[in-house]
């Protein structure tokens, strides 16, 4: 029950009143957070470490192949699929970073995360298709993924903009 009057149509989360059994679970909600916190920051670790040696993996996968007899533009297509791979889980740490500042869940990241993904998905489709037919559902799908995800993008900005 609220614990002062609100007017109609407001909010009365912040008035309702605090039981003596919540108070005693406040240590083990702080020590869970705690042990959240220190998760993430681990899980933020290990990406950054997987996406350094995927960086270098792919680095050296590229020498090898315009050394050896593979044609440049299927290397750098392959090195471009690599980056663009390291570059989401950059954005996934970047994620994992306003996560623990925040302590809240933002929808941006993840949305471009998205994005990300879905024109590595393109780029590497279009650079196969020298190689192998494109299928032209598959792309209008992307093509459609990336419509969405802007338009996410934009709306998200926009509710952002309008909060205070």
């Amino acid at each position: 029950m609220p614990t002062a009057e609100t007017a109609p149509g407001q909010a009365t989360a912040a008035r309702w009143p605090v039981r003596h059994s919540v108070r005693g679970v406040a240590g083990p909600i702080r020590a869970l957070e705690r042990s959240q916190d220190i998760l993430t920051v681990f899980v933020g670790i290990a990406l950054i470490l997987l996406a350094a040696v995927l960086l270098v993996s792919g680095v050296i996968d590229f020498v090898q192949e315009v050394s050896g007899s593979t044609a440049m533009s299927s290397a750098a297509a392959l090195l471009l699929d690599r980056v663009l791979l390291v570059l989401i889980l950059v954005e996934i740490v970047h994620t994992v970073v306003l996560s623990l500042r925040a302590h809240r869940l933002i929808a941006q990241p993840f949305i471009v995360v998205g994005l990300v993904a879905v024109i590595r998905r393109i780029l590497f489709v279009l650079s196969l298709s020298n190689q192998a037919r494109v299928g032209t559902t598959e792309l209008a799908l992307l093509i459609a993924m990336v419509v969405v995800f802007v338009a996410g993008l934009i709306a998200v900005s926009r509710f952002e903009e309008r909060e205070p």
